[in-house]
């Protein structure tokens, strides 16, 4: 029994030295010291013992059970150390590391051109006016002097959302939502996004970004238009940049014209952006109907106006000489980090 006893320590103490967490540890302890351990299974044989042994074994097995649980807790203490010591050198700063630099962010091409299109607009004396994205048909069609049979109104070619809602196709019903509110003059610009059904393609997308603008006051003429739209193109794209007007058909606007601009990519030389014409369409201008006045209860014998539309992809495109709309929206990283 003496060398049972003997025998246990040793084992014992090896393996609490040898226990490297305080999961193994516990797992020493319960095996040798446990309820159901050597330890306790040899106390349990002492009644076995002849009587003159049993006092001499059971002091060496109280000994031996105090040197055991003497040394479970030192090897505790010093893996719980260990274990705290470890977790403060994973929160450690390392000062001898290089420092991370956070990714600095930026605008997006799209919105850096539409705040410098809205820039010059407002040096010229215009104010900036928004409105809703999802419209009703009043606003989207009726007021803007659209006839019944007008192809825009087809499901075809607008998302509808409901009987009487649908996403606007273009920024005009800001206008009438503006003149509605305020008497002339009025100078303001609309920007925001809009939705047609268009094929996506090189130079089309379902969803774009849109400038209009709009003036209303008396005396104002066609030369108005064309003169602000040609100080807008030169302070966009420099001197060099040309404007061409050619006549066009908007329910809204009469006399209409179709804007194009040099195509800068090509020179004006002809490329898939532009379909080979030199020129890039980027909106449509004219004067306002009188009927879209008369909607809106101004006087149509006193005031005339002019609007515009220009399509801001088509404008960055030709400011950054991106030759394909779809990567303003591609989410391409390798992309946007150029601008």
């Amino acid at each position: 029994m003496e060398d049972k006893l003997k025998a246990l320590a040793d084992e014992a103490r090896q393996a609490i030295q040898q226990a490297a967490d305080e999961e193994q540890l516990e797992q020493v302890r319960v095996k040798h010291l446990g309820r159901r351990g050597e330890l306790r299974q040899i106390m349990q044989g002492l009644a076995e013992l002849p009587a003159e042994q049993r006092p001499v074994v059971g002091q060496l097995a109280n000994r031996v059970s105090q040197e055991l649980d003497r040394l479970f807790a030192q090897r505790q203490q010093e893996l719980e150390a260990a274990a705290a010591q470890a977790a403060q050198a994973a929160q450690a700063l390392d000062v001898t590391l290089p420092g991370r630099a956070p990714r600095v962010g930026r605008p997006h091409p799209l919105m850096a051109t539409l705040d410098e299109m809205i820039e010059i607009f407002l040096g010229l004396g215009f104010t900036v006016a928004e409105g809703p994205e999802v419209e009703n048909y009043y606003y989207s069609f009726e007021a803007l002097n659209y006839p019944e049979f007008h192809p825009a109104m087809d499901e075809q070619m607008t998302f509808y959302v409901g009987e009487d809602a649908l996403l606007r196709s273009q920024t005009s019903p800001v206008q009438i939502r503006v003149m509605e509110q305020q008497e002339p003059p009025v100078r303001i610009v609309a920007p925001g996004r809009c939705f047609r059904r268009d094929t996506v393609d090189a130079t089309h997308c379902h969803t774009f970004y849109q400038l209009e603008g709009l003036l209303v006051d008396e005396g104002v003429t066609f030369a108005d238009l064309k003169g602000t739209l040609e100080v807008f193109a030169h302070e966009m794209f420099g001197p060099h940049c040309h404007m061409r007007f050619r006549p066009d058909f908007f329910p809204f606007t009469e006399p209409s014209a179709e804007i194009a601009l040099t195509c800068i990519i090509c020179g004006g030389q002809g490329c898939r952006v532009c379909s080979n014409t030199g020129w890039l369409e980027v909106g449509g201008s004219g004067m306002v109907d009188p009927n879209v006045l008369a909607m809106v209860g101004y006087d149509t014998e006193r005031y005339t106006g002019w609007a515009f539309g220009v399509g801001v992809e088509r404008l960055a495109m030709l400011r950054y000489g991106i030759d394909d709309i779809r990567l303003f929206y591609s989410g391409d990283m390798r992309f946007l980090e150029q601008f």
